[in-house]
């Protein structure tokens, strides 16, 4: 059938615009990565007690997930994206004002219901502004944007935190996100995005509740669980890591956690490409092999002698943390219709928040319990990654031309 869709120049643009959203996005959240040690002298808080304040975010995120995305396919993607945004940079500007643990606890879950609906609505967005057949590149290179949030922000946080305090760096940041806001109402408007028609294939509508009765949509939430515990686990406690336990001071510490996050933007690229071309239909293979991966350079990690081996075993974690993260986020558009897609990714997102919720404050529990012994945290986030393979281990991805597992495929193409 015949499907509007915006043109070529348009589309990058606005894929431009969301991929510089994921960056805000990551770059707020790490503001407060990189300043918790600051902000732990200031409010003189435990270890347990910083997991709390890193997790508080998380609990609004993930609460704000499944809303996030039914908002999304209900009322469109424009609206949920420009709110989020502006809401999330208000709650940043926010934090800077905090006046107390408990204020710091409220306004970063705030901020994280705020940005909660992000995620599932620009998905959505991709699916509404690009052809089926180039979905997958497009949410690919979206979400590299994730890791290579992650190595701009040290670069740009530590300094702005060393040079103008904790207060004002949470300020100038949320400034920015305001003006972003204004960019994506503006290119992701109706009028500024002029349709031209398209060959779509045609596709049963479906709602929310067929969704949560493939089991591919449960595995992929559990398998972003286990990546989204080890990744929220290493961003939040690494900074603390290497400073009280590898010496290291905040300029030293922001420029090497770069390191590991430039390797997780090329892993997410590359992983994109190779289920793209070469392993269509072996997703689940590639999933596996670099869950095992991550969790041996986890264990080499934490019993390297080393701050140079530290840094090199966390980019081989985060080097094959990027071909999950592109399999979790590309089947999705593959095998459900864009009426459910933004509940769709709303759901899994919900799976890996959970996991990014727990982490900082199951890890800070665990290091306070253990008097400081780091070891103990780093077991959690490994076995939370196993639960990863095994998701992924039973991962049935709709093969074209494949002839097997034919109930499955129909199943999904339905859908």
């Amino acid at each position: 059938m015949k499907n509007e869709q915006v043109p070529n120049k348009k589309r990058h643009i606005i894929l431009s615009l969301l991929f510089l959203g994921w960056c805000l996005s990551y770059l707020d959240r790490m503001a407060m990565n990189v300043g918790i040690v600051e902000i732990a002298k200031d409010f003189n808080l435990s270890p347990s007690v910083m997991g709390v304040v890193l997790s508080s975010f998380f609990a609004g995120y993930a609460l704000m997930q499944l809303p996030g995305g039914w908002l999304a396919d209900k009322f469109g993607s424009r609206k949920v994206i420009v709110i989020s945004i502006v809401l999330w940079s208000l709650f940043t500007v926010f934090t800077g004002m905090a006046w107390s643990l408990m204020s710091m606890i409220i306004i970063r879950f705030m901020f994280g219901l705020g940005e909660g609906g992000y995620p599932a609505a620009s998905s959505k967005a991709i699916a509404d502004v690009f052809p089926k057949k180039e979905r997958t590149s497009a949410q690919t290179i979206m979400m590299s944007s994730n890791s290579l949030g992650g190595v701009i922000a040290p670069l740009i946080a530590t300094p702005l935190l060393v040079w103008i305090g904790w207060q004002n760096l949470f300020f100038a940041i949320g400034i920015l996100g305001i003006f972003v806001a204004a960019l994506l109402w503006y290119y992701l408007s109706p009028q500024n995005m002029q349709v031209e028609l398209v060959e779509e294939e045609t596709v049963q509508k479906a709602s929310f509740k067929d969704v949560l009765k493939i089991p591919t949509s449960w595995q992929l939430a559990i398998m972003w669980f286990g990546v989204s515990t080890v990744i929220w686990g290493l961003i939040s406690w690494m900074p603390p890591y290497l400073v009280d336990v590898r010496g290291l001071d905040l300029m030293s510490m922001g420029m090497l956690t770069s390191i590991p996050a430039l390797a997780g933007a090329i892993g997410v690229i590359v992983g994109g490409q190779l289920i793209k071309s070469l392993l269509m239909g072996k997703e689940k293979y590639l999933a596996i092999i670099s869950f095992i991966i991550m969790i041996g350079s986890l264990y080499l990690l934490f019993n390297a002698p080393s701050v140079t081996l530290v840094i090199i075993y966390q980019s081989i974690c985060m080097l094959f943390h990027g071909p999950i993260v592109a399999i979790i986020f590309s089947l999705p558009h593959k095998l459900f219709s864009k009426n459910v897609i933004g509940s769709t990714f709303g759901m899994i997102n919900l799976g890996g928040m959970i996991g990014a919720f727990l982490a900082p404050m199951v890890m800070g529990y665990l290091i306070e319990v253990f008097d400081g012994i780091y070891a103990s945290a780093f077991m959690y986030i490994i076995a939370c990654a196993v639960l990863g393979i095994i998701a992924a281990a039973g991962l049935k991805p709709n093969r074209p031309a494949s002839g097997g597992r034919k109930q499955e495929a129909q199943n999904l193409e339905t859908i």
